[in-house]
C-alpha cells in the first residue's frame, strides 16, 4: 500500500474521527469478496430454495430472483454513494446519525445489529442442513433430523468463531479465494446440471409454472391470494441478497476506502444477480419431479441432484456448496463484529468497554466477535421444536433488520438532496429517483415478511398452530419497544451518535499503542 493512499484513508477517518486501530490490510477485490460471499448464491438460494418453490413455484425461483436482483440493485446503489462519503465500520448507523440524528442513528443501529446476528444465523444453520445431507450420504448412520442439523449448526458456529479470532489478512485472503469458488462452483454445477442428467424440464415448466403449497388458495396469477404468496416465496431471494453492508462494515480494514467500499457494495450484488440467475435456472432445468421436491422440504437441492444424476454426483455438487457455505457464515460472522465493535466503540451496546476492545495482537475486536458468535447460536434455538419454520423465521428477521436499517440512510440522504457532500463514488443527479423507489422496495418486503406464511399460524383460523407460528414480528416489534423505551427513559439523555475519539494528536497516541501489523504478518 502506497504511503500516500494510506495516508488518505488515515486523514479520512481522523475526519470522521476516529483512530486507526483496526488493520487496514484489505485491498479493492477483497472487500468486494466478503460482501459477494455474505450474499453467497452457493449458500441463500440453495438454502432457502424451498420457500420459492413452495410458495410460487419456478415462477417465484427465477423470476422472482431478477425482480428481486432489480430492486436491491438500487439499494445497494443508494447506500454505496453514502459508504463513499463516510467509510467507517459504523457504517449504517453512522450514516443514519450523520444525516439525520442521534435517534435515528440509535434505532439503525439496533435494527442493522439484529439484522446482523439474524442473517449470521440463518447462513450457518442453512450450511448445517447441507452439510448433514452431505454427511448422511457419506454415512447413512448420520439422520438428518433436527436434533443432528442443530449439533451440526453448532460446529459449524464454533469453528466460524475460532476462524475469526485470527488478524484480518488471513480473513481477507479466505474471502478471495471464496469469491473465485463461488464464481467456479456456480460454473462447475451449471455444467454438470446441464450435461449429466437424463432428463430436463421444459422451458415453459422452468419459466412459467406456478405452484403453492402454503395453504392459501390460490394457483396462478388469476388469483389475489396467489400474489400474496408469490410475495412470500420472494423471500428466497431477497434473503440471498443480504450482508452485502459488509464492504462498508470492512471499511476501516479496506485500503483506498472510499471508493473501494462503495464498489464493493454495488459489485457484489451485481455480480450475485448474474451468477444466481444461471445457478437457479440450472437448478429447476434439472428437478425430476414435483411432488419429490416438494416432500423433501429443506432438503430439496439434495433430493434434486441425487435424483436427477446419483448419489456421487450430488456429493460432489454438494462439496462445492458446502465449503461456499462455511465460507459464507466465516465472513458474516466478520462483518457483523465490527458493526458491534463500532457500535459499542460509540457508546450504544450494554457492556461496551467489553466489546470494543481491540487485541493489540491480531487487531480484532475479539469480545465482539465472541458476542455475536453466541447470539446467532441461540436465535436459532427454536429450530429445535421446528427446524423448518425455525429457519424461514430466521431468514424473515434477518431480512426484516438489515432492511430497514439499510433504508434509513438511503431515505436520508435523498431528503439531504445537494446538501449532501459525496465522496469518491457518486451517483449524481440519479438518487433523485433510485432512492426514493429504494425505499419504497423495502417497505413492501418488509410487510410481506411480517405475514404468516401458513393459513394456520393466523390465530384465528381455525387449526391455529403456535410451532408454525412467523415469530418475526414478536422478535422485531419486540426489539423496536425495547430500544424505544430505552431511548425514551434513558439513551436520549447520553447517546449522542458518534463520537469523536480525540483529537489529530490524540488518535495518534491511541494508535501508537497498536502494532504496525498484526502478529505474523508483514505490511502489503
Amino acid at each position: 500500500m502506497s504511503t500516500a493512499a494510506h495516508d488518505d484513508d488515515a486523514r479520512t477517518l481522523h475526519r470522521l474521527g476516529y483512530a486507526q486501530v483496526l488493520y487496514r490490510e484489505m485491498g479493492g477485490f477483497s472487500n468486494f469478496a466478503i460482501s459477494f460471499t455474505i450474499i453467497s448464491i452457493l449458500a441463500g438460494c440453495l438454502t432457502s430454495y424451498f420457500i420459492g418453490f413452495n410458495d410460487g413455484g419456478p415462477v417465484a425461483v427465477v423470476w422472482g430472483w431478477l425482480l428481486v436482483g432489480g430492486f436491491v440493485t438500487l439499494v445497494a446503489l443508494g447506500m454505496g454513494e453514502v459508504a463513499s462519503a463516510m467509510p467507517t465500520a459504523g457504517a449504517i448507523y453512522y450514516w443514519s446519525s450523520k444525516l439525520g440524528s442521534p435517534a435515528w442513528g440509535w434505532f439503525t443501529g439496533w435494527f442493522n445489529l439484529i439484522g446482523q446476528i439474524g442473517v449470521t444465523a440463518a447462513i450457518d444453520y442453512g450450511a448445517a442442513i447441507f452439510w448433514t445431507a452431505l454427511m448422511n450420504l457419506w454415512f447413512p448412520s448420520v439422520g438428518t433430523d433436527t436434533h443432528t442439523v442443530f449439533i451440526t449448526f453448532s460446529a459449524i458456529v464454533a469453528a466460524h468463531l475460532l476462524l475469526n479470532l485470527n488478524g484480518v489478512r488471513l480473513l481477507g485472503k479466505l474471502n478471495s479465494i471464496s469469491a473465485w469458488w463461488h464464481m467456479a462452483g456456480v460454473l462447475v454445477i451449471v455444467f454438470v446440471l446441464i450435461i449429466v442428467p437424463d432428463h430436463h424440464q421444459s422451458a415453459s415448466f422452468v419459466f412459467g409454472k406456478t405452484l403453492n403449497s402454503s395453504g392459501f388458495s390460490g394457483h396462478s396469477f388469476s388469483s389475489a391470494t396467489f400474489w400474496f404468496v408469490f410475495g412470500i416465496g420472494l423471500l428466497m431471494a431477497q434473503y440471498t441478497y443480504t450482508g452485502y453492508d459488509a464492504s462498508a462494515h470492512m471499511s476501516e480494514e479496506t485500503r483506498s476506502a472510499s471508493r473501494s467500499a462503495a464498489i464493493g457494495v454495488v459489485m457484489s450484488v451485481v455480480m450475485s444477480v448474474i451468477f444466481g440467475f444461471i445457478l437457479l435456472v440450472a437448478v429447476t432445468f434439472a428437478i425430476p419431479d414435483v411432488q419429490g421436491t416438494l416432500n423433501a422440504g429443506a432438503f430439496d437441492i439434495t433430493y434434486i441432484w441425487q435424483n436427477a444424476m446419483s448419489k456421487k454426483w450430488a456429493e460432489f455438487l454438494l462439496v462445492i456448496a458446502c465449503v461456499a457455505q462455511f465460507f459464507c457464515g466465516a465472513a458474516s460472522l466478520t462483518a457483523a463484529s465490527r458493526m458491534m465493535f463500532a457500535f459499542s466503540r460509540d457508546g450504544a451496546v450494554p457492556g461496551r468497554n467489553l466489546w470494543r476492545r481491540v487485541s493489540t495482537r491480531t487487531r480484532v475486536p475479539v469480545y465482539a466477535v465472541c458476542a455475536i458468535a453466541v447470539l446467532s447460536w441461540a436465535l436459532m434455538l427454536p429450530t429445535l421444536a421446528n427446524g423448518a419454520i425455525g429457519y424461514l423465521v430466521g431468514t424473515s428477521i434477518a431480512v426484516i433488520g438489515l432492511y430497514i436499517a439499510y433504508g434509513v440512510p438511503i431515505y436520508l440522504r435523498w431528503r439531504a438532496g445537494d446538501s449532501f457532500e459525496p465522496g469518491a463514488w457518486s451517483l449524481g443527479r440519479h438518487y433523485k429517483w433510485i432512492n426514493p423507489l429504494a425505499v419504497a422496495w423495502i417497505i413492501l418486503i418488509v410487510i410481506l415478511f411480517l405475514m404468516p406464511t401458513v393459513p394456520t399460524a393466523i390465530p384465528w383460523h381455525s387449526g391455529f398452530d403456535w410451532n408454525v407460528v412467523n415469530y418475526a414480528p414478536i422478535t422485531v416489534g419486540g426489539v423496536l419497544v425495547v430500544v424505544g423505551v430505552w431511548w425514551m427513559v434513558s439513551a436520549r439523555k447520553w447517546f449522542k451518535g458518534p463520537v469523536r475519539e480525540g483529537t489529530d494528536e490524540e488518535l495518534a497516541r491511541i494508535e501508537a499503542g497498536f502494532t504496525e501489523a498484526p502478529a505474523g504478518t508483514q505490511p502489503a
